[in-house]
């Protein structure tokens, strides 16, 4: 690049927000200090050179680099470059120095932001912003979350002109087809769930295994001197939301198997952890930030609600088969001499189950949300309020998911009620 008098070398995870023009009167290599001495080549002023490059070339090797590439071997071809003069637009020298440094506000580090959550310098006179915080760069949807100043980067996004797919508006032809996919697929999915269970259903009351259940049901209903057993748990707390002493005709106590609730706490967690990494799997990382957090609680919630959910009809039909294996009948109790008695603790126990699935989902919605509806921008304090919301989450969900898998097996027992379905 001889042919050019001065070069102005930008990183990809830099943007300009205001003029540098001026950069072209710096010395022949100018650069800005990070981190006390170390050099950061972000954002640098080089005068091409044949004689330089061939120099550096025969150095490469031999020149210790700290960072395995180009920024550490400048800082030992540059050893004497922290002692260099900074470059002020409005004082030029003459002679032309060799060196100089570039303040603050051609290369503003946004890792340094962080820490105090201000610049270091007046905002209004920054020229060039560094994304510098590490994997955090602002091009993925969730850094903005994150980091405040992203929202310059997105603003100047927004406002390109399109020249190449992704800079017209920050729109992007195949990452915008995929997000229609991704927010239409979810709700096929529920209703194809929806309608499939309803389907199974039907069919399963036709069947004559069920015309002989209702049969059985019918005849203990009327059997008025039945003896009423309790529930017993093996491996699960006395405590496990009453559940451990419900009551089923079945003339015996039954027990719930060993651990049953650590089990069930295990798979919540599991399928919570698939979820999440499963959304940020399919989800374009380039799309625009509101775009990317609504699909991602939408896909989590769908994946979570069909793996967990499985997981409830899994014990559903575990309940249903160690009542059949154990050789007892459906649900008679007094409170069902009037038929009213088991659709009341059915209709109790759906209520319970919506109010966990919906508490589930409003904390796991309120827990990153936190931060940005309190106008909380310190990264500190954004991360110490999601992990406090995390915690709660934790622990609903911990409390939650026991009581599910106990519903659900207790209502496979009785053999009548469904567990929540898709």
């Amino acid at each position: 690049m001889t042919t050019y008098r001065k070069v102005v070398y930008l990183d990809a995870d830099t943007v300009v927000v205001k003029s540098i023009e001026d950069l072209f009167n710096c010395g022949k290599f100018c650069a800005n200090l990070k981190h006390s001495e170390r050099m950061n080549s972000g954002v640098m002023v080089v005068e091409p050179s044949e004689t330089l490059f061939k120099d550096m070339m025969s150095k490469v090797d031999s020149l210790p680099s700290y960072t395995g590439g180009d920024q550490g071997f400048l800082n030992s071809y540059y050893a004497e470059f922290a002692n260099s003069r900074v470059f002020d637009p409005n004082k030029p020298l003459t002679p032309e120095p060799e060196t100089q440094r570039l303040s603050t506000l051609y290369n503003a580090d946004v890792g340094l932001y962080m820490l105090a959550n201000k610049w270091m310098v007046d905002e209004k006179e920054l020229r060039v912003i560094h994304y510098t915080l590490g994997p955090l760069k602002p091009w993925d949807w969730w850094t903005a979350w994150l980091v405040k100043p992203v929202a310059v980067w997105q603003d100047v996004r927004q406002n390109l002109e399109e020249s190449l797919p992704g800079t017209g508006g920050g729109k992007n032809p195949h990452d915008q087809l995929v997000v229609k996919i991704l927010f239409i697929l979810p709700f096929c999915m529920l209703l194809c769930g929806y309608y499939g269970s309803c389907f199974q259903t039907n069919k399963e009351l036709l069947s004559m295994r069920t015309l002989c259940a209702f049969a059985r049901q019918a005849r203990y209903k009327y059997k008025s001197e039945e003896a009423l057993p309790s529930y017993s748990t093996v491996g699960v707390a006395s405590s496990s939301f009453g559940i451990s002493n419900q009551k089923l005709s079945t003339g015996a106590h039954l027990k719930l198997p060993s651990y049953f609730g650590a089990i069930a706490v295990v798979v919540c967690f599991i399928c919570a952890l698939i979820s999440l990494a499963f959304a940020f799997l399919v989800i374009p990382r380039q799309v625009m930030p509101w775009t990317g957090l609504l699909l991602m609680f939408e896909w989590t919630f769908v994946t979570f609600f069909l793996l967990f959910g499985g997981y409830l009809r899994f014990v559903y039909k575990w309940g249903s088969f160690s009542a059949n294996h154990a050789g007892y009948g459906s649900l008679d109790s007094s409170e069902n001499h009037t038929g009213t008695g088991h659709q009341g603790n059915t209709s109790d126990c759906d209520t319970a189950s919506a109010f966990y699935w919906m508490g589930m989902a409003t904390i796991s919605t309120i827990a990153p949300l936190s931060p940005t509806v309190l106008g909380i921008t310190a990264i500190f304090a954004k991360l110490g309020l999601m992990v406090a919301g995390g915690v709660v989450l934790a622990s609903f969900m911990t409390y939650a998911s026991e009581h599910l898998a106990v519903s659900a097996f207790v209502k496979g027992q009785r053999g009548r009620s469904k567990i929540p379905e898709r």
